[in-house]
């Protein structure tokens, strides 16, 4: 079962908040990981390991989905937003320098500074899910591990 630390969860985003970061960054976010964003926004996970080929990795915190007004409001926890994160990371996120929009959206934060994400390159519907690897990406040269097809299966493999 899926735990999160109280108090941990931030105000869930409204649908407008959604649309407005659907039509910015030309996604679509998966309904489920909607609903899991409207219930558990900015969570730290008590449930919080899964495993890949190469290794077990640890969640610190999933990511947030805010309002401005909520971002400004909420100043301490700016830094875990989507927005701000990709701003951050930009071009190390996206492999068409051409590209309108992002195809690689980070969700929650691992130990040791990679990230979650959903990953829309190869179905723009149903994104898989991947960590992207921080110390071996570069510009327009994303690298990525894919971890599970969708989100529903990714949270089923999480475990304490």
């Amino acid at each position: 079962m899926f735990e999160v630390q109280k108090g941990s969860i931030l105000v869930p985003p409204s649908d407008e908040t959604v649309k407005k970061f659907n039509d910015f960054y030309k996604v679509q976010l998966p309904t489920e990981y909607v609903k899991f964003l409207k219930k558990y926004n900015g969570a730290i996970p008590v449930t919080n390991v899964f495993s890949s080929s190469k290794k077990d990795y640890l969640i610190e915190r999933f990511l947030c989905l805010l309002s401005k007004e909520d971002r400004d409001r909420l100043t301490d926890v700016s830094w875990s937003e989507i927005g701000v994160v990709l701003t951050e990371l930009d071009e190390r996120l996206v492999d068409d320098e051409d590209l309108i929009g992002m195809n690689i959206i980070p969700i929650a934060i691992l130990f040791a500074g990679d990230f979650i994400c959903l990953d829309f390159r190869e179905d723009r519907e149903l994104p898989s899910v991947c960590v992207w690897l921080h110390e071996e990406s570069d510009e327009f040269m994303p690298v990525v591990e894919k971890i599970s097809s969708d989100f529903v299966d990714f949270l089923n493999d999480l475990h304490v």
